[in-house]
């Protein structure tokens, strides 16, 4: 389990950089394994399912957690598949409540 998970999410209200270089590494490295970065602007990660129900079951869960947490991730949903896309919308980039947000998620299988 991450220490992530012990962190809560802090709403943005922009004005702030986003995270860049050597913060985003080490944010990583803090995450659970399949988590990849996209070009310094959102992490993703695919989430593979049995069938239909189970993922649908599994977006209902990210659903809430992203209410309690109010910060809310990108979610496609396909038979037996959920990717994820995190990035903090206010800033157009990446914000620790991005990684808090992924490491929560994982808990979630």
């Amino acid at each position: 389990m991450s220490d992530l998970t012990t962190l809560s999410c802090i709403p943005c209200k922009g004005g702030v950089p986003p995270l860049t270089g050597p913060a985003l590494s080490t944010l990583m490295a803090r995450l659970g394994p399949g988590w990849r970065l996209d070009g310094e602007h959102h992490i993703e990660k695919d989430f593979a399912f049995r069938d239909f129900n189970d993922a649908l079951a599994f977006t209902n869960r990210v659903g809430a957690l992203a209410e309690k947490e109010g910060h809310h991730p990108d979610i496609h949903l396909s038979w037996g598949k959920v990717t994820l896309t995190i990035f903090t919308h206010k800033i157009n980039g990446l914000s620790e409540s991005d990684f808090i947000l992924a490491a929560k998620t994982d808990q979630l299988l």
